[in-house]
């Protein structure tokens, strides 16, 4: 299954992951603690993880095309969220 991995620094990713989560539970299925989440749409799912100054993204989706779709939509979402703390998230494909 097609996979994409980033890490976007952040002085608190517990906030962001708790953020995202609470935004998407309406619309799909959101699980969060305040270090890890997971959010589930119909074209794939993100894992998010807080670690020391950064956030861990991974997204899996069945096709690339939907993978880059998931991509944008958490991507645009967080950066709305968190202010002028980020201004992009850089996707690297990864290996598994």
């Amino acid at each position: 299954m097609p996979t994409m991995n980033a890490q976007v620094a952040t002085t608190d990713p517990g906030r962001l992951i708790n953020r995202l989560c609470k935004h998407f539970r309406h619309k799909i299925e959101a699980e969060w603690t305040g270090t890890d989440g997971r959010l589930t749409f119909s074209i794939g799912e993100c894992r998010l993880e807080a670690a020391d100054g950064k956030l861990l993204m991974r997204c899996q989706s069945p096709t690339e095309t939907e993978l880059e779709e998931l991509g944008q939509v958490v991507a645009s979402h967080l950066i709305r969220f968190a202010g002028d703390e980020v201004d992009k998230v850089h996707w690297q494909a990864a290996s598994d």
